[in-house]
């Protein structure tokens, strides 16, 4: 569990490296000048991140799956050896997905206004730029949302579906609170992640305004990565008290103040 952490904690890191410092600028200038180029990097950079993250979050319920359903043979089926493979593969399809994706953008025509409404070069906002047919990379962004979102989010419900079953044959309550806090974290990730996904590119255009794209869009390119660590750490009893310490020095000096 914690080396698939650490990888998604790289990811993280990657996401908001590439899609940040774009936005700071824009928030300070109010207008941001960027090369068709870097904006074609920009967005390969991303659905390289973002379809990762997916397949990581996903590889990490089929890793939780293992271990509350096949506890005897988790040592076997998810040693160091295949957390690696795992990961590798999340990497290749996703680096493989993102160059096809990023090659049919890139061959499409752009003749008209070059001011994208936007934080940073997400698909729609590219495509509404173009003047060309965009039929073949609306075909390829449904494709790849299928293969990145709805499937591994379909094989996530499958996996916590056994894990809630599982958790439920358990005969102390005791038992089972300790057992759903080990994938806790987990679910509460998948389930802001991939709701700001669904709304951004499952959920039709019609009926969603510009600001409302942007801000879920900040959701889970700046926000989610940030909470994450909070997240994950909630079970660490240390930081715990940490927390539970510098609230009580809060609420005394306040409360000492008003007195």
């Amino acid at each position: 569990m914690y080396f698939f952490l650490s990888q998604l904690s790289v990811l993280d890191i990657l996401l908001v490296t590439d899609i940040l410092p774009n936005i700071i600028c824009t928030a300070l200038t109010k207008k941001t000048a960027m090369s068709f180029s870097n904006c074609l990097a920009q967005f390969y950079f991303f659905v390289i991140t973002e379809s990762s993250e997916c397949f990581l979050l996903t590889v990490m319920s089929w890793d939780r799956y293992l271990a509350i359903c096949k506890p005897l043979h988790y040592p076997l089926k998810m040693n160091h050896q295949v957390c690696w493979i795992l990961v590798i593969l999340c990497w290749i399809l996703s680096v493989f997905g993102a160059l096809v994706f990023t090659v049919t953008i890139s061959m499409l025509q752009f003749c008209g206004p070059d001011i994208i409404d936007h934080f940073f070069c997400d698909f729609n906002p590219i495509l509404q730029l173009s003047c060309s047919d965009t039929t073949a990379a609306q075909f390829e962004g449904t494709f790849l949302s299928v293969l990145v979102i709805v499937i591994p989010f379909f094989i996530i419900i499958v996996s916590y579906a056994y894990i809630i079953s599982t958790i439920f044959k358990i005969p102390s309550i005791t038992g089972r609170q300790k057992v759903f806090s080990t994938c806790s974290s987990h679910l509460t990730v998948v389930c802001i992640y991939y709701g700001t996904l669904v709304c951004v590119y499952l959920i039709p255009n019609r009926g969603k305004t510009k600001d409302i794209t942007k801000l879920i869009s900040l959701l889970y390119t700046v926000v989610t990565p940030m909470i994450n660590p909070l997240i994950y750490s909630l079970r660490n009893k240390e930081l715990k008290k940490s927390v539970g310490k510098l609230i009580q020095n809060f609420l005394d000096r306040h409360l000492i103040k008003k007195i």
